[in-house]
């Protein structure tokens, strides 16, 4: 085992060289990559009707190919999953990754080809492995297996197995090559088990029995899995189940609310943890720096980079800037065209960059994931920033949260009313909401102007609910596991008024 460990560890050093090549080199690499998209596309119906062959540069592409969303290509993606070719992508595409973002009912289909399934994704978890075997040099992490925590692994034959759909993380595990399930676990007929409360359960019997390196999920998800294995186990912590357990690689959420149950669980001061940035539509950012919570903007997946300025978003003709003129410490929307047939498709996720040399990312939110009643623009980072600073404070800590507006009434300005399940909840809840609210002004000014005196907005409204409510109103949707997340900022009352319902407030 310490053979295979030395060889897949200097094996993995060796793509550290590329990933230093396109740091250096960010601009030509990107260029490359949009002649190439543009080149292997140019035949598809939608390379046509742009007239792709006749595009000589980045400006041309703009004026020419519109800002797209979800709904604008919708109709093409109906058509490729009807059976049609050749429509976006020229390669035959048979996965599409279902994707909500947020608990809405409504599903999002995207487009995985095997280009984006090897280029990127795959890639991407990759180039994670190289990295961290680049930052801790006498890693023993093949020495052991990878516990792999997806989502709801159900992959559905449609159309007479015209196309298949499911989560992205069944359609990688679906797809993987013989070597990286070779150092997984739980095995595929585990992983791929549809319902989530008897998959748990399955999975920490089974993984509990072997050597866990590494632990790759969700971290909200991975939370239940780690504390069923307790509860089987009859252990106090992870490190008496799996001694060898040195490294954590998670996504999908900010990693920070759950830091500290971590800590607990796993009390280890030499616990590594890794974020990643990667979603269905392609795998973004991946965290470098141990001592940094940011990513390395990744440029060589087969993904093309523009970003939109936040007072451009919800413009009828948006202008996107590309990667050599963005600047630090602004708020972007990513817009990506990609080798899935993705065309300057805007994903959501709006981010600042915290360097230009090389290119890192921080991500700050979601385009509709806000409160913006009175101008305060309160957006995720500003949130989260203020819950770390609030627990801190009071010693305690958050499970999950989400909030939204109320709205002015006769008698009262609006509020922020704020939905949080503690794991451990602080002392005082009215010094906790003292902290939140100061720390919310300290990390937005326009909040700050707003709460001057109660004149606009008056002290925010803080709910503890009951301790699994958030895993109950998930359920009742349908919505256990995978990419799915809880709603952190709404800018109206669907969820809170939703989750409300369970706690019986109204």
């Amino acid at each position: 085992m310490a053979l295979i460990n030395s060889v897949l560890s200097w094996l993995m050093k060796k793509r550290v060289h590329q990933i230093e090549l396109f740091m250096k080199y960010p601009h030509e690499v990107q260029s490359e990559w949009f002649k190439k998209l543009l080149s292997v596309a140019k035949d598809t119906e939608w390379g046509r009707k742009y007239d792709y062959r006749s595009i000589t540069n980045l400006e041309q592409f703009r004026e020419r190919v519109p800002v797209n969303d979800y709904d604008s290509i919708k109709p093409y993606i109906d058509r490729m999953q009807s059976g049609d070719k050749n429509i976006l992508w020229p390669t035959d595409i048979k996965f599409f990754a279902k994707s909500s973002g947020t608990t809405s009912d409504k599903s999002k289909f995207i487009p995985v080809s095997i280009e984006a399934l090897e280029e990127c994704h795959y890639k991407g978890g990759k180039d994670l492995l190289s990295i961290y075997c680049n930052n801790n040099p006498n890693t023993y992490l093949f020495d052991g297996l990878s516990l792999t925590m997806g989502g709801s692994h159900k992959i559905t034959e449609v159309n007479n197995k015209e196309y298949y759909v499911g989560d992205l993380s069944a359609i990688m595990i679906h797809n993987l090559p013989f070597w990286a399930e070779y150092r997984r676990t739980p095995n595929v007929s585990i992983a791929l088990m549809d319902e989530w409360e008897s998959k748990i359960k399955k999975m920490a019997q089974v993984t509990m029995k072997h050597n866990v390196t590494s632990i790759s999920g969700v971290p909200s998800w991975s939370l239940l899995l780690i504390k069923k294995i307790l509860e089987l186990s009859g252990k106090s912590n992870l490190k008496e189940i799996w001694p060898n357990l040195e490294v954590f690689f998670h996504g999908g959420v900010n990693f920070g609310p759950y830091r500290e149950q971590y800590k607990r669980l796993i009390p280890d001061d030499n616990m590594n943890y890794m974020d990643t940035y990667n979603a269905s539509e392609g795998f973004f950012g991946i965290q470098d720096r141990s001592d940094k919570e940011e990513f390395l903007l990744m440029l060589d997946y087969g993904i093309f980079y523009e970003f939109l300025p936040m007072d451009q978003v919800n413009k009828e003709y948006p202008v996107a800037i590309s990667l050599d003129e963005v600047k630090t410490g602004i708020n972007y929307a990513i817009v990506i065209s990609t080798n899935a047939g993705l065309w300057r498709y805007v994903i959501g996720d709006t981010i600042i960059f915290t360097s230009l040399n090389p290119y890192r990312i921080k991500i700050t939110g979601r385009t509709k994931n806000f409160i913006n009643i009175v101008g305060e623009e309160l957006i995720i980072d500003n949130a989260e920033k203020a819950l770390a600073t609030a627990c801190k404070k009071t010693q305690s800590v958050v499970n999950e949260y989400s909030a939204g507006p109320v709205y002015f009434s006769n008698n009262n300005n609006a509020a922020h009313e704020w939905l949080i399940e503690f794991e451990t909840p602080p002392e005082d809840l009215n010094y906790f909401i003292k902290v939140f609210d100061k720390a919310l002004q300290s990390a937005n000014s326009d909040y700050e102007a707003k709460r001057h005196r109660n004149m606009v907005l008056r002290d925010p409204i803080v709910r503890p609910v009951s301790p699994g409510t958030f895993y109950k109103w998930m359920k009742n949707k349908g919505k256990l596991g995978g990419q799915h997340k809880v709603p952190r900022l709404s800018n109206d009352r669907k969820y809170v008024d939703d989750i409300l319902s369970l706690e019986h407030f109204h």
